[in-house]
């Protein structure tokens, strides 16, 4: 079964817990552990972005270890806070050099998984918007990466399903060039991370122009993986 979940914002080897947010955030290993307990490896769990606090695959190691302990397989998709992320080769071959077997990169491509053909991007928000050329640069670099993922994964069939980490959609704000590429292509479900707190309150949730919007950042959601079901 397809499960996804995003914003874990582990820290195992640097120094930046989420304990000092408190709340939801206290003990948040413990509810990563439990949550990530019951699934298994016919499973595969979508990482949508801000996995690791880690400054470079090297710092992120422990992290990936921790999540390597659980049998599911795993696919990364890029936050903003993921400064580990390097070329799809570099990460493959250090995946593979470190013996983490369950890991796979969403990035310019698609998956078919359990009748979905799994595609995404990290996508842009208003937070990062400081006008002129380059937020229109970044916004059209991102919403040429989502076109290129859904391009394959209408190659594989199955559901067009989208994985963001920054919200398309928020109250007030509208990414539009991700939003129009997302429409373009018949995709039903989008989920998506990044906010947490008080900011999840004006998440645009539910079905909104035929699309099904979803925020799956971890403490919205429990620290508990949400099932992506037909």
């Amino acid at each position: 079964m397809l499960y996804a979940i995003g914003d874990l914002h582990l820290s195992l080897a640097v120094d930046k817990p989420m304990d000092v947010f408190g709340g939801a955030w206290e003990g948040y290993l413990g509810k990563i552990e439990q949550g990530l307990s019951n699934l298994t490896a016919d499973d595969t769990l979508i990482l949508a972005g801000d996995t690791s606090w880690g400054m470079s695959l090297q710092d992120a190691l422990a992290d990936f270890q921790f999540l390597e302990r659980f049998p599911c397989k795993k696919v990364l998709l890029k936050g903003n806070h993921d400064y580990f992320w390097d070329t799809a080769a570099k990460m493959n071959r250090f995946f593979a050099e470190h013996g983490l077997l369950t890991f796979d990169i969403l990035h310019n491509n698609a998956f078919f998984i359990d009748g979905f053909a799994v595609c995404g991007t990290r996508g842009w928000f208003f937070e990062e918007e400081r006008g002129g050329e380059h937020d229109t640069k970044m916004i059209n670099r991102e919403a040429g990466r989502l076109r290129a993922s859904l391009e394959a994964g209408r190659k594989l069939g199955g559901e067009l399903t989208a994985f963001l980490h920054y919200p398309p959609l928020y109250e007030g704000y509208r990414c539009e060039p991700l939003v129009e590429v997302l429409e373009e292509y018949g995709v039903k479900r989008c989920f998506f991370g990044h906010l947490h707190g008080r900011a999840c309150a004006r998440a645009i949730e539910g079905l909104y122009r035929g699309i099904g919007y979803r925020l799956i950042s971890a403490d919205h959601v429990g620290f508990t993986p949400v099932r992506v079901a037909g």
